[in-house]
Parts: structure tokens; C-alpha cells; sequence
């Protein structure tokens, strides 16, 4: 699932956002970059071959900056630094469960609002939601992480999308052929959900731009 800074033209992979967005709540509690070992252990990863290989992509695609010879030579590039800028605010509001028949950034469904700049997701995020079950588990969207979504009612075949039926809101890969949309999990221990448009309603309320992992979401 792609995500990017305006700054850079190339996607950030789920695994190399979570590892930016340790590195600027580090900075924030820390006000100096971690090193590579406390970038594994605070993200529960063993190989730390891994962990350069994460920073060289992030490099490459204008996030950050690596400074060879020291140990905390990890430079943040804007936009990413202007999230621990004092004084801006760069937040987003978290939902939970969204109620029945209320618009989705409803202050109801508002349970709190994150330091989570929204420009560090391409297309811009517009809000976070807080996922429940492992039906898009295989596409690396886990039970209680949070999803940053882009507000549309529009979605193309293969997109993830944050939809709502009836009472109920669903993140599933979306595929539509005439009046007939299926909504896919990326899990084969739950079925997908098919419906037609002609006698049931669907809204969508949103695409899948990013994820921001449990252990962050704490954290903060």
C-alpha cells in the first residue's frame, strides 16, 4: 500500500513508514535521532541488516539524511521534520467504531487526535482509523494498528478502501464489474463480501494511504 512525502515522487513501503515514524517520536522525547540498535529494539526486529537496508530506502526517497561515521547520524528532511516543529500542529483525529448513519468524521467517532502529519501520506491523509480483526492481515494491516485514510467516495479495482454497509464500516481490497462489487479480505480464513448496488447501498468513505503500527500508536 503506497505512502510518500510531497517531497519525494517514490512510495514508502508500510514497513519503511513505520520505521520513519519511530525515528520522529524518538526525536520528539529524545530531541536527538536514535541509534540503529534502538531502532530494533524499539520495533521488536532482530536483524539489523534489515534496519540499514529500511534507512538507505528512506534515504533515497528524500525523508531523511544518513551521516556516515556517526551513531546517531539520522537527519530528518523536510517535510518530515516540520511534524516536531514547536509550535505546528500536525495532527490527525483518530476514529474507533463509526456510528450508524452519522458522517464519518462525526465528533462521535472521534476518539482522540494524533501527532501524525497528514502530508507524510500520498494522497494526503484525512483521518486515522483504528483497525479490528486480521481480515487484512497478508496485506500487513493488523488487528488494533491504524490505518490513515484519504477521504473520497471514489475507488478503482484493487484498492483498498475503508467502505460502510449499513451499520458497519469494513477495510477490504475493493472490485467492481457493472452493479456487482466484491470486497476482498487478505486473510482465506474470511470470506469476501459481495453485494449488488442495485439492492443493497455501499459508501465509500475512503482509501488506504498508510499504516502506523500498534507499538507507535502507544508510544505517543
Amino acid at each position: 500500500m503506497p505512502t510518500s512525502t510531497p517531497s519525494s515522487a517514490f512510495p514508502l513501503s508500510p514497513k519503511q513508514l513505520e520505521v520513519l515514524e519511530f525515528i520522529r517520536a524518538f526525536i520528539r522525547e529524545h530531541h536527538s535521532p536514535p541509534t540503529r540498535g534502538e531502532i530494533a529494539e524499539g520495533l521488536g526486529l532482530k536483524n539489523r541488516q534489515g534496519i540499514d537496508q529500511h534507512l538507505r530506502a528512506l534515504e533515497t526517497k528524500g525523508t531523511i539524511e544518513l551521516i556516515s561515521g556517526i551513531s546517531r547520524g539520522i537527519r530528518l528532511c523536510e517535510p518530515a521534520v516540520q511534524s516536531i516543529s514547536a509550535g505546528e500542529d500536525h495532527t490527525l483525529p483518530l476514529l474507533g467504531r463509526i456510528a450508524a448513519g452519522s458522517p464519518i468524521l462525526a465528533t462521535g467517532n472521534v476518539e482522540d487526535r494524533l501527532h501524525v502529519d497528514p502530508n507524510l501520506f500520498k494522497p494526503r491523509a484525512d483521518f486515522l482509523l483504528r483497525v479490528r480483526g486480521d481480515s487484512m492481515r497478508d496485506a500487513d494491516i493488523l488487528d488494533r494498528d491504524l490505518l490513515a485514510v484519504h477521504r473520497t467516495n471514489q475507488a478503482r479495482n484493487g484498492q483498498i478502501v475503508v467502505a460502510r454497509l449499513g451499520e458497519e464500516a469494513t477495510v477490504k481490497y475493493y472490485r467492481r464489474q457493472g452493479s456487482t462489487v466484491r470486497l476482498e479480505p487478505a486473510n482465506p480464513d474470511f470470506k469476501p463480501i459481495e453485494l449488488d448496488l442495485h439492492s443493497k447501498e455501499l459508501t465509500i468513505e475512503g482509501l488506504a494511504v498508510g499504516v502506523v503500527r500498534r507499538e507507535l500508536a502507544r508510544s505517543r
